[in-house]
């Protein structure tokens, strides 16, 4: 085992780290699965705190700028902060190489090897300890459910899916989720779960222990949560049953009824508001806002705007339909599970690309209605030939059992879920576009039908 390297450094840290340290950041951070700024140069790095976590560990938060580029969607953040866990030794081993940073040259941690510690195991192996026991480390504190215990000595293993964020599976039990991207305040993945549980609410795994910042600014930074072992999350259900050739009705059934249950905890949890028409206005007018700028940036879409501009402007003076709430806010397959008998929903950040204080406002829950079925849409053009027709079934299904439940059917609120159906169908082809290009022609066909068809 190499020896672990004595850090110079005290819990406060340093302001600015060494030119040699930033600049290896500089170059390693654009290569991360969950580094938002792929299409966008680093033209500087600033850490913002640094903490030494345990030994041959350091905590820090940095910040990403970018070349601000101007857009009619307006100009996007010059930057973004973001949380690394860096382990420092004299030698890193052979099996942490794909873990391997590079050598710094100069200030505190000259001549020392840096490396992604969270793909270290016996750094992971710690950060659990930490969490086992509630305190504070500097500016990090964490804490627990005390009416949860955490066994010792639990193997982590690092799962390797995740677009935004870096999970840890410990012993099979639990999980636990370290945010990335990070923004001042609570993260809804800690305050629903939370608040869901304290509802009774069995649909989602509720949070054991966590972890947050006081410094530079209050934020979340990671999560614990029960592991479900057994269970499958509903894209690699929805995908073996279309291998098969099998029907999916059932399932999108229950999983509508699930959805409610949240939805309605929620509701029971958070204060909800009736939406006047006047909100209706609003909605459409930041969709069409959104849609302009996602135009000018895609332009296979631009020959769609007109029409898609219709079933933002059929809002105008409808029913505003259901109150407003918290809501899930990026729901689709890809974020429930499937395990025995039962739905459970997980993942409750909202789209990484919103503000948070976007993400934790009040919103229609047709947004997460429309998410769902836009995902069955995705899931459909998985293989060749196309099966719309399986795709309009499972849609029917949600949508019951949605309605089974909640005591509304979002049928009924036609010119409200295309319009959030369409608004989802652009943000689709705004991030195939910069991430997956060869995707893009599944929400392209949903654009013409929702142009073109009306829905």
């Amino acid at each position: 085992m190499p020896k672990t390297a004595p850090l110079r450094l005290s819990s406060s840290g340093v302001d600015r780290p060494p030119a040699t340290l930033a600049g290896l950041l500089r170059e390693w951070l654009p290569g991360q699965r969950w580094f938002a700024g792929k299409d966008r140069p680093v033209a500087d790095l600033d850490v913002l705190s640094t903490t030494e976590l345990f030994p041959g560990c350091l905590h820090l938060l940095v910040h990403a700028s970018h070349t601000p580029v101007p857009s009619p969607g307006g100009t996007p953040p010059p930057g973004d902060c973001y949380q690394l866990l860096l382990g420092v030794r004299e030698h890193v081993s052979p099996r942490l190489a794909r873990a391997y940073i590079g050598r710094v040259q100069e200030g505190p941690l000259a001549g020392l090897a840096v490396y992604d510690a969270l793909q270290d195991p016996r750094s992971a192996e710690l950060l659990l300890e930490r969490l086992r026991h509630p305190g504070a480390t500097g500016p990090l504190h964490f804490e627990a459910d005390p009416s949860v215990s955490v066994p010792a000595g639990l193997t982590p293993r690092l799962l390797g899916a995740e677009q935004s964020n870096s999970s840890l599976v410990y012993g099979d039990r639990f999980i636990l989720k370290v945010f990335r991207r990070i923004q001042p305040g609570v993260n809804p993945d800690l305050e629903l779960p939370g608040a869901l549980a304290a509802q009774g609410c069995k649909r989602v795994p509720a949070p054991v222990a966590w972890f947050r910042t006081a410094e530079p600014r209050a934020a979340t930074l990671g999560v614990l949560q029960p592991f479900l072992p057994d269970a499958s999350d509903g894209w690699a259900r929805a995908l073996r049953a279309l291998a098969a050739g099998d029907e999916f009705t059932t399932e999108a059934h229950e999983l509508g009824q699930a959805t409610a249950d949240v939805h309605l905890a929620l509701a029971a949890a958070f204060p909800s508001a009736s939406r006047p028409l006047a909100e209706n206005d609003r909605t459409a007018a930041a969709m069409i806002e959104h849609l302009e700028a996602a135009a000018h940036s895609v332009p296979a879409l631009r020959p769609f705007v007109p029409g898609l501009r219709t079933a933002f402007g059929a809002l105008v003076g409808r029913d505003a339909g259901p109150p407003t709430q918290r809501i899930h806010g990026d729901l689709h397959l890809g974020q429930v599970l499937r395990a025995g008998r039962d739905w459970f929903v997980i993942d409750f950040e909202g789209e990484p690309s919103k503000p948070l204080a976007e993400r934790r406002s009040a919103q229609s829950p047709v947004r997460d209605i429309a998410g769902m079925l836009r995902s069955f849409d995705y899931a459909a053009r998985q293989r060749r030939p196309w099966r719309p027709e399986w795709a309009r079934r499972c849609r029917e299904a949600f949508c019951a059992g949605y309605a089974a439940r909640a005591g509304w059917d979002p049928r009924t609120k036609h010119a409200l879920l295309r319009a959030y159906e369409t608004d989802r169908a652009v943000y689709e082809v705004l991030y195939e576009a910069r991430h997956r290009p060869d995707w893009l022609p599944v929400p392209m066909a949903a654009i013409e039908r929702l142009a073109v068809r009306g829905g």
